[in-house]
Parts: C-alpha cells; structure tokens; sequence
C-alpha cells in the first residue's frame, strides 16, 4: 500500500511537470500530443497522475517540447560549489514569486558596474500591447523596432505556422537563439519585442536579460483575451472561449515567475494608451538617449 502512494504520488507529480513545461511552451494538449506521437487522451491521463509513463514516453514529450529529459524527471546533478545545495533549499522553501525577485536581486547586485545597457527588450503575453507600446517609445527615441518573430521567419523563409509544423520546437528554439543573436550583434540601440515562450528557453531568455534592460508588459488575463480575439487570433490557445482562458490563466501561471525576472514591470490594464507610453519611456530613457 506504501508503495503504492509513493507512486501515486510521483505519477501526480509528472503529470503536473508535464502539464507546467507544455503550458511553458505555449502549446495546447493537441498540438503536444500531435508532436510527440502520443494520444491526446493519454496525455490528459498522464496530467492527471493516471497514466503508467515508460522512459520512451518520457523521451517523446522532452523532445516535443525541446526539453532535457533529465528536466522531466527532476534528476539533481552534483553541485559543483558546497554552497550551492544550502542555496537551493533555502530558494525551494520560497514562493515562485520571492524565487524571481531573489534572482532580480542577484542580478542587480552583481551587475553593478557593468555598461549601460543600450537596448531595451518587451516581453510578456500576446495581448499586452508590447507591438504598440514598443513603436511607439521606439519613434519617440528615434531607435529601430525590431519584433523578433519576424526575424526568426526572416531566417527561416516561412510564417511561423510553417515553422512549427516542418521543424519542431526544438528547430523553432535553434532559429530563436540564433535570431536574437544576430538582432542583439547587428543593433547597439533598439527596442525588441520578444515572443512570448522566449523565456521558457533558458539559454535564450538569458542571453536576452543580459543584452538588453527587460520591461514585462503585463495586463489581466481578461483584457489579454480581450485583445488577441480583438487582432483575430487565438494561437496558441485556439479553441471554446471558457477553455481558451483558461489555458491563458494556465500560461500566465507557468511563465509569472520567469517574466518576474525583468528590469522593470509596467501593468497596461485599466489605463489609456498614452499613459503607458509615458511610463514606459521613463523606464527606458536612461538606456535610449534623453
């Protein structure tokens, strides 16, 4: 019986994983399934804790989901610092929220003395008005806009639709890194928006936090549904309405902590356009001139 709710127990936990890394990613039970080759009905099973999971299984979803299977089972490497273990409980014992503002605080303690970052980088959900609050501050400072999306299907010579279809999230995350990359080498000034999943990649969202001042536009989940059915589109989240928001929520919830890890935050529900304007040119005129 022990045995028995030990392994209810880690089959609850996997399936939760599962469930935290797609909403990560973006992407909704279909399109997951459809990538991994597995069934859309098993896969609900398996995030509900009700599915027996071999390795292969496993493996088929990390690589849906460009994710290291070792991420997937939770293993624990050795720390190469005696510190590091006491570090980790102590960040484990915190809430998402106090873990991202303790990485904001290491960030800002250990960056001091380090150049004036030149460029400023949106992130956050579609829906939030990065598009407009960015070209907007973008003219206002006479900076380039650069949306990264239309970078990476630049790079690619198809929509992202095409992108996601024939190359996978991991081919997807290859042509984001190397995207961001070249937009950060060719533009010492700028204002990016970012995607919103480009924070679920580390190697990419750190590269990014680290070329450019970061400002998570935000707004409630409802005026992101508001808006993105407003622009037509329901990607990545398409489907009934009741579902569709919730899903959001589910998104909204998995990144929170990984959007809390930018410079600044500026919350555009409830306010005009132009209000947002102005705030977000104060936070970004000390990194585009004025």
């Amino acid at each position: 019986m022990v045995e028995q709710a030990e392994f209810a127990v880690l089959a609850r936990r996997l399936g939760d994983r599962v469930k935290r890394f797609r909403a990560r990613r973006g992407m909704s039970r279909k399109d997951l399934s459809n990538h991994a080759g597995i069934s859309e009905r098993y896969l609900a099973q398996l995030e509900g804790g009700q599915a027996n999971v071999s390795v292969n299984i496993l493996w088929l979803l990390a690589q849906a989901m460009d994710t290291p299977i070792t991420e997937m089972i939770e293993a624990d490497s050795e720390a190469s610092h005696p510190d590091l273990p006491l570090a980790k409980k102590f960040l484990d014992r915190l809430s998402p929220e106090q873990q991202s503002e303790a990485y904001v605080l290491l960030r800002q303690n250990f960056k001091r003395g380090l150049k004036l970052k030149r460029r400023v980088a949106l992130i956050g959900l579609r829906g939030a008005g990065k598009t407009t609050l960015g070209q907007a501050v973008a003219e206002r400072f006479g900076a380039p806009f650069v949306r990264i999306t239309s970078v990476i299907e630049q790079l690619a010579g198809m929509d992202m639709t095409e992108i996601l279809l024939s190359m996978g999230q991991k081919g997807y995350r290859k042509l984001e890194y190397s995207a961001l990359e070249n937009t950060v080498e060719g533009h010492p000034s700028m204002v990016l928006e970012a995607g919103g999943s480009l924070v679920s990649e580390p190697r990419t969202f750190e590269l990014l936090l680290q070329s450019c001042f970061t400002v998570w536009v935000q707004a409630s989940p409802e005026d992101h549904m508001r808006r993105v059915m407003g622009q037509g589109d329901l990607r990545p989240i398409a489907g009934q309405q009741m579902a569709a928001m919730e899903d959001l929520r589910t998104i909204l919830d998995a990144r929170r902590h990984l959007y809390g890890r930018a410079d600044a935050v500026l919350n555009t529900s409830g306010r005009p356009i132009a209000d947002s304007v102005e705030e977000l040119s104060r936070l970004c005129a000390p990194h585009l001139g004025l």
